[in-house]
């Protein structure tokens, strides 16, 4: 995996929106859902789980007090990465993409030899996109993924016009799906494809040129 890619995947990963971390309960439509998409809930406490995963590797880590520090909203920026891995997991249904585990695995694999190793690129991903080691093999996933459905739009993402065509790809797919969210957690905006005031700059970060990629399925 390229430097360019490999700060992709830090960057798309690193959604950290602006509103202060939130662990309440659910609404009073969908009581203990953080959202529900496409009919499909999110739990507020598997939301909550992600936090904690990425709390106790901050907490293990020399770094500790200053990564906390730096990831005030992490509660929305998880459920905002959440939500995106459901859309975009519709939208590539939609299109015929797929990703193997074959993919993923090969994915990481040129990632951490690029990164100086399976720890160093551990490290990073957890410094720069509050990833704990369990989320990254999804964060990695949904990178590839990603790259394969702006492959199949035909969408140059290395220009306005490509990252506009992939955006307007989840757009519809947000909309079909329909997206309800605590409004404590805030509000999805489809025509940016995330929640509330979230940053997002996957949009903006991903690869200049898709990896070679295993036939799906392989």
């Amino acid at each position: 995996m390229h430097r360019s890619r490999r700060t992709a995947l830090l960057l798309s990963t690193a959604l950290l929106g602006a509103a202060p971390l939130l662990t309440a309960c659910g609404n009073d439509s969908h009581p203990g859902a953080a959202a529900v998409v496409g009919g499909q809930r999110i739990e507020v406490s598997q939301l909550q789980a992600q936090v904690r995963d990425v709390r106790a590797a901050q907490d293990r880590s020399p770094q500790a007090a200053q990564l906390i520090k730096n990831t005030g909203q992490l509660g929305q920026a998880k459920l905002n990465s959440m939500i995106f891995d459901r859309v975009l997991e519709r939208a590539a249904a939609d299109t015929g993409v797929t990703v193997s585990r074959k993919e993923v695995q090969t994915a990481r694999q040129q990632a951490a030899a690029q990164s100086g190793g399976d720890e160093r690129f551990a490290e990073m991903l957890l410094q720069q996109g509050a990833l704990s080691a369990g989320q990254i093999d999804g964060a990695i996933r949904r990178e590839v993924l990603l790259n394969k459905l702006s492959q199949t739009l035909g969408a140059d993402t290395t220009t306005p016009q490509g990252q506009q065509k992939v955006l307007g790809e989840l757009t519809r797919t947000s909309k079909e799906l329909g997206i309800d969210v605590n409004p404590r957690y805030g509000n999805w905006d489809y025509r940016q494809v995330r929640l509330g005031e979230a940053k997002t700059p996957w949009i903006t970060q991903v690869t200049r040129q898709a990896p070679e990629q295993e036939p799906a399925g392989a």
